[in-house]
């Protein structure tokens, strides 16, 4: 039987409480050592992420089927940033209400001051900064969308191969360890209440948002059919259930296909959208990362705002593209914008990463589900401009 990623975030977090009330100084100590390292190491893997995943992302966008791919691409975006600028709306208004008063520091600037120390740290600078990372993957991105190379692009095709492998294979099955370092070090210093309490706070609004995302789009996909939404949502449903168990968007595309062309859309429309959509749509896990992120810098004493989300959320719809489809893939790809937009800190991330991985696959169920309403929409204006240049030409003829 298979110990999913999820379950091993939950007992991660278990543990950490329950060993980090009865463990030495000297234990938390190598516990946080372990964390030092580790989030180095993802300090350090950073840039290559960016530029494994993005790169790779737009120089592929760059080559199919011209309009219909600007035309479902420019909805997965559309909807995705919806989704976040949602997410801020509600959890501004919320989440300071719930948050008051259990703000992990109280008395100090530094919010890593109740944490146990390491024995030692090792340094490791990244190659370059996100900022730098960002471009060169725009640059090279673009760049490979325009000149339709098949060279450079197989190239950068492989190294996202290569960093895909590194988090699958090391930076995901080590997460859990991490998770429970941090949570084992937060119990030692006495905030481990403070941080389970905004946990299931978040959590509640996140599902809530998801409905409400889906219900929208929906709505909007059923008024332009002319097409019951709850008919169309309850068709769309095994795929959503479907992706709560994989976690990946990609996993689900032949449950999410054969469900969308049953709501009777074009085969040929289905087959383009739904793979396409699968890897730059993320609403769900859009609303899951700001909701998360307000609630963490509400956590640690910070004050959201709209200039500051503003342009962090309309980079975030960029930079799910470029998202891996693993368990995790999201926050994952986001960890370089909330380091240099948000000013995150490495403890900071660690509790993004931790409250992130505890409800994935919901944020999943709610992109592949969406997913079908960004194909019927498709379908719907491919098909009235189709009658458009029919009833030209007939009346040319």
């Amino acid at each position: 039987m298979k110990f999913g990623l999820l379950p091993q975030i939950i007992l991660a977090i278990i543990l950490g409480v329950l060993i980090g009330s009865i463990s030495p100084k000297w234990l938390i100590m190598s516990f946080a050592t372990f964390n030092g390292i580790f989030g180095n190491f993802i300090g350090f893997v950073i840039p290559f992420i960016i530029i494994g995943f993005i790169a790779p992302g737009i120089g592929q966008l760059g080559k199919g089927a011209g309009k219909l791919l600007g035309l479902t691409t420019f909805l997965a975006y559309l909807s995705t940033i919806f989704a976040g600028f949602m997410a801020f709306a509600a959890s501004y208004t919320l989440l300071p209400k719930f948050i008051t008063g259990n703000q992990l520091i109280k008395d100090a600037d530094n919010p890593e001051d109740f944490l146990v120390a390491p024995f030692f740290q090792i340094e490791m600078p990244p190659i370059m900064g996100v900022i730098s990372a960002l471009l060169f993957a725009f640059i090279i991105g673009i760049g490979l969308a325009s000149i339709k190379g098949k060279t450079l692009q197989h190239a950068f095709d492989e190294f996202q191969l290569i960093v895909e492998k590194l988090i699958k294979t090391a930076i995901i099955p080590l997460l859990p360890f991490h998770i429970f370092g941090i949570f084992a070090n937060m119990t030692y210093g006495g905030q481990v209440q403070s941080i389970l309490s905004v946990f299931g706070k978040v959590f509640v609004l996140i599902i809530v948002l998801h409905l409400i995302m889906l219900l929208i789009q929906y709505t909007i996909s059923g008024l332009a059919t002319n097409k019951n939404p709850i008919t169309l949502l309850k068709t769309m449903s095994p795929a959503y259930f479907t992706a709560i168990g994989t976690q990946s968007s990609a996993a689900t595309i032949p449950v999410t296909l054969k469900q969308v062309k049953k709501t009777g859309i074009q085969g040929r429309i289905a087959d383009f959208t739904v793979p396409l959509l699968a890897t730059v749509h993320l609403s769900g896990s859009t609303i899951t990362l700001i909701s998360c992120s307000v609630g963490v810098m509400l956590l640690n004493g910070g004050t959201p705002t709209l200039g500051m989300f503003l342009p962090f959320i309309l980079m975030l719809g960029v930079t799910m593209i470029a998202a891996p489809g693993v368990p995790g893939g999201a926050v994952m790809a986001a960890l370089g914008l909330l380091e240099t937009m948000l000013g995150f800190d490495p403890t900071m991330i660690s509790l993004m990463i931790a409250l992130y991985l505890a409800q994935d696959s919901l944020g999943t169920a709610t992109n592949v589900t969406g997913d079908g309403a960004l194909s019927i929409l498709v379908d719907r204006f491919s098909s009235k401009k189709s009658q458009e240049i029919d009833l030209t030409q007939q009346s040319v003829q």
